[in-house]
C-alpha cells in the first residue's frame, strides 16, 4: 500500500509555463492560428506533462497487461477458450501480435506483463511476472479479488512502469490481453456512468445476441451481489474488476507521477482510466484517449471522462494497438512544433 500511496502523492498539475510557451510558439509558426487543430492541443498537453517547452518522445513503450476472468467461462459467455490468453502472450513474446506490428511502426518497445493469466505458457522469462492470481474470480457470485489483491495489482502496474523508466521512457501506451475482460469493464462503466448494463454492454470479441443478453444479466448480478462503492476505487476494482485492469490503472498512476504521458488504448484500458482518475483526479490531465472503441458503451465512458479520442477507426482489438497509433499522432504533433519555420524565420508576414 505504501508504493500506491507514495505514487498518488507525487502526481502534480501540468506545468502551466511550459504550456504557455508552446502556445506562444504555435502562434508564431507559418500557419493560421489553430489550423493544425488537435495536434496543436496535443503538443501543449505534452509540454505540460513533461514540464518542458520542447517535449521529447525518443523512448516509447506499449505496456500490454494480461489476465483472465473466470466469470465468462463459468457463466458461459466467453468468446474463446481460456487458454487463448496464454497462447497470445506467447505470440507477443515472439513478435507476432498486432500490437508488435503497430508498436514497431511507431518505434515503441512492447512490454508484456502477466497480471493474472490462468494457464501455463512457455517463454515466461520474457514477460514481467506480476501475477496476482490465476484469473479473477466470478464476479456474478462474489468479489473478483480481495482488497489486498486489488492493491497488489495496482502496485504491479506501478512497478512495471518504474522498472522501464530505468531504460528510458518518454511516453507509454497502455493496453491489455484477456478473454472476457469486456464483462468487468462494462460493469465498471455502468457503475461510474450510472447507466444500465444494457447501455454499456456489447459483443466483446464477437459473441452472438443471445449471449450478449446473458452477459447483461451476469453484469447486473455482479453489481447487485457486490455493491461496489464508486467513491472507493480499490473497492470497485476488488468487487468487479480484474488483475490486468488494476495493472493498467497502476501504470497510468506511475506514469503521471513521473511526468510521462499516457496514451490509453480502448474499451478495457478506458475502464482502468476511470479507476485511476477516481484514485487521483489529477491523473486525468496525463491521459490521451487514442481511439473511439467500436465496443458498445465506449462513448459513455469517454463522456464520463470528458475526453474526445484522437481517432475513430472502428478498432476493437485491444492489446495496445490503438495506443500505438495514438503515440504516432503525439509524435507528429511535436514534429510540427519543432520543425515548422516561424514567420520570422521564413521571412513571411504574420497572418
Amino acid at each position: 500500500m505504501e508504493l500506491l500511496q507514495n505514487t498518488l502523492k507525487k502526481i502534480k498539475p501540468l506545468h502551466e509555463e511550459s504550456m504557455e510557451n508552446v502556445r506562444a510558439r504555435q502562434n508564431t509558426l507559418t500557419k493560421p492560428p489553430g489550423s493544425l487543430g488537435r495536434l496543436e492541443d496535443l503538443s501543449v498537453q505534452l509540454a505540460g506533462i513533461q514540464r518542458k517547452t520542447m517535449p521529447d518522445l525518443t523512448h516509447k513503450a506499449i505496456f500490454t497487461f494480461a489476465g483472465d476472468h473466470r466469470v465468462v467461462f463459468e457463466e458461459g459467455i466467453a468468446s474463446a477458450p481460456i487458454e487463448i490468453t496464454a497462447q497470445q502472450v506467447v505470440n507477443f513474446t515472439k513478435g507476432g501480435g498486432a500490437v508488435n506490428a503497430l508498436a514497431g511502426y511507431c518505434g515503441a518497445r512492447v512490454v508484456i506483463i502477466d497480471m493474472g493469466v490462468a494457464t501455463a505458457y512457455e517463454g515466461a522469462g520474457v514477460v514481467k511476472n506480476k501475477n496476482v492470481g490465476k484469473g479473477a474470480s466470478n464476479i456474478s457470485k462474489g468479489r473478483a479479488m480481495t482488497r489486498e489483491q486489488a492493491i497488489q495489482s495496482l502496485e504491479g502496474g506501478i512497478e512495471s512502469v518504474l522498472e522501464e523508466i530505468e531504460k528510458g521512457l518518454d511516453i507509454i501506451g497502455v493496453g491489455e490481453m484477456g478473454i472476457g475482460n469486456t464483462t468487468p469493464s462494462s460493469a465498471i462503466y455502468s457503475l461510474y456512468t450510472g447507466l444500465s448494463p444494457e447501455s454499456v454492454t456489447g459483443p466483446g470479441a464477437g459473441i452472438p445476441e443471445e449471449v450478449i443478453r446473458k452477459k447483461v444479466e451476469v453484469i447486473k448480478r455482479a453489481l447487485q451481489v457486490n455493491k461496489p462503492d464508486k467513491n472507493d476505487a480499490i473497492d470497485v476494482l476488488s468487487c468487479i474488476g480484474g488483475f490486468e485492469i488494476g495493472g493498467m490503472a497502476g501504470a497510468m498512476l506511475a506514469a503521471a507521477a513521473n511526468s510521462i504521458p499516457v496514451v490509453v488504448d480502448g474499451f478495457i484500458s478506458t475502464a482502468a482510466a476511470c479507476l485511476a482518475r477516481s484514485l487521483n483526479p489529477l491523473v486525468d490531465e496525463y491521459l490521451i484517449l487514442s481511439h473511439h472503441s467500436a465496443e458498445t458503451g465506449f462513448v459513455h465512458a469517454s463522456e464520463h471522462l470528458e475526453k474526445k479520442p484522437l481517432l475513430d477507426l472502428g478498432l476493437r482489438l485491444g492489446e495496445g494497438t490503438g495506443a500505438a497509433l495514438g503515440i504516432s499522432l503525439a509524435e507528429a504533433s511535436l514534429v510540427a512544433l519543432r520543425d515548422m519555420a516561424t514567420f520570422q524565420e521564413a521571412g513571411l508576414s504574420d497572418i
